[in-house]
């Protein structure tokens, strides 16, 4: 496991080079080593096509290998789940600085200046945040291949049939989740062929038949694989219950009248994860944490493994702590001397106050109040394997669900439920596992801004805070988000992104985000 100790020393090592299609087929289905680059021969066809496992196996992969691809379109994460509430700068003096500077317009929330194909920062490619297609693309892949499933396919046994149809249920459940939070309402169906013109329904609705949808699957995928190479990689029972949990929280934070029986689903599957004991924080180490960001641990839930070894095609722009990290971390040195952003340090000073103990502090930043290019986020600088001239970040995983992260969640219902000892209990968790000063204050509307803060410092950059803002209506108080937004932005929805006009080519009966038609 390399590390930020030895980054300096590495002389880089060689890649494997990509097997053709068929040699990747054959690895998917014995070990799914490369599972992310494998290319099925037929995306979306019908009886041609599942007559195997074989053939089920690389369609599953290629539905993870089509949402990769929204993700990998530019700085996805940071400028959906962490810019847009006004407290990353760029540093003066940074590499294009011109075009960085597209995380202040996110961060004044001006989406149509940030997504301007005429602006510096036009390769940043926000204009395609707007366009949805690829997101129906691997949803018509899931409903196909369940179809496809609950009629047989040949060499499929009856646990393996509903394993894989757990699996392309969350597949598709994922993503209406994660469309959700960027477009508000939108177009639901599971039917495999749809061709019918469809209204965007509401999302609490939306996401109320996905949690009817998944939640019979849950027992029906594991908790963990005995191949290390699938752990996180492929959906698992952990995977679920981390979905189930934020799309009930979701719906809590907007359909009020019922959000006690949100926050208990989500006390519930938090507890049943924890007791599972599938899953562990590891400490944080230099060996700990580099397994962690490097993927495939006991700690992850869910990602998107990435990894040079198998050739994988990561933009270099991608990566969230592309923006926050300068050589020796981040290669070529000579134009990478300071990072290309900073957090505030008012910001940064309110997530990590002087006087309380708390090992991220020290282990995940270095210079966290310069307010300058010597700002840098260690969290994401484990794994360095390049050298030279080579524009490369660390080679680590994009990390979407982290068990850190899904007992956070679980302490929040619990102090929205008012069972205050169960929620400091696992909050305590975090702070036990950061060195930090244990939570020993009161309980009511103080524990809940605590939680709310610690997931900010424990997810740091891992793409949930600005979620975490408008789900809880904070992103509205300036005490929680540098610029926030007012009551008639938030009922308008400001905080969604422009859907493209090209949804509307095929499909009149979709209306578009009204907020954004009227800038």
């Amino acid at each position: 496991m390399m590390n930020r100790i030895t980054a300096r020393q590495i002389k880089g090592y060689s890649q494997l080079i990509r097997s053709i299609a068929t040699v990747a087929l054959v690895l998917l289905a014995s070990a799914c080593k490369e599972f992310l680059t494998v290319q099925p021969v037929d995306r979306l066809t019908g009886n041609n096509f599942y007559l195997s496992k074989d053939d089920v196996e690389s369609n599953v992969a290629n539905m993870y290998s089509m949402f990769f691809d929204k993700i990998n379109e530019g700085w996805i994460i940071g400028g959906i789940g962490e810019a847009r509430s006004g407290e990353i700068f760029v540093s003066p003096g940074a590499n294009s600085s011109a075009a960085r500077r597209v995380v202040e317009v996110l961060g004044e929330n001006d989406l149509l200046y940030a997504m301007d194909s005429g602006a510096p920062w036009n390769w940043y490619n926000y204009q395609q945040v707007a366009n949805w297609t690829r997101y129906y693309q691997v949803i018509q892949t899931a409903n196909i291949l369940i179809d496809k499933l609950e009629e047989g396919i040949a060499g499929i046994g009856d646990i393996d049939r509903q394993r894989y149809i757990a699996e392309a249920t969350f597949i598709r459940c994922f993503t209406y989740w994660w469309m959700v939070r960027l477009y508000g309402d939108v177009v639901y169906y599971t039917s495999p062929y749809n061709a019918e013109s469809l209204p965007r329904e509401p999302m609490v609705d939306v996401l109320n038949k996905c949690i009817a949808d998944l939640k019979p699957h849950k027992n029906n995928l594991p908790w963990t694989f005995a191949d290390p190479a699938l752990k996180g990689a492929r959906a698992s029972r952990g995977s679920i219950i981390a979905l189930l949990m934020h799309m009930n929280m979701w719906n809590a934070g907007f359909d009020r009248n019922n959000r006690e029986r949100y926050y208990r689903e989500v006390a519930d599957l938090g507890s049943e994860l924890i007791q599972s004991n599938a899953y562990r924080l590891y400490p944080l180490t230099e060996e700990g944490w580099g397994t962690v960001m490097k993927g495939r641990s006991d700690e992850s839930l869910f990602e998107f493994y990435r990894s040079i070894n198998y050739s994988d095609n990561n933009a270099p722009l991608s990566p969230f702590g592309d923006h926050f990290l300068r050589w020796p971390y981040k290669f070529p040195r000579f134009n990478n001397q300071i990072s290309h952003c900073y957090f505030i340090d008012t910001y940064m000073a309110k997530l990590f106050p002087s006087a309380v103990a708390d090992k991220r502090a020290d282990f995940w930043f270095e210079d966290m109040l310069s307010n300058s290019g010597q700002f840098i986020a260690v969290k994401f600088a484990f794994n360095v394997y390049a050298s030279g001239n080579e524009d490369r970040n660390p080679d680590n995983t994009f990390m979407i669900f982290r068990y850190a992260g899904a007992i956070l969640l679980h302490a929040e219902a619990l102090a929205e439920l008012s069972r205050d000892n169960e929620a400091i209990a696992s909050l305590n968790m975090i702070r036990d596992r950061a060195e930090a000063t244990p939570y020993t204050g009161g309980g009511g509307q103080e524990l809940k801004d605590f939680i709310f803060w610690e997931r900010c410092r424990e997810l740091f950059g891992e793409g949930h805070r600005y979620f975490d803002l408008v789900r809880t209506q904070r992103i509205m108080n300036p005490s929680f988000a540098r610029n926030p937004l007012n009551s008639d932005q938030y009922n308008r929805r400001a905080w969604t992104w422009p859907i493209a006009q090209s949804a509307r080519n095929n499909n009149p009966k979709i209306v578009l985000n009204e907020y954004w038609l009227s800038r």
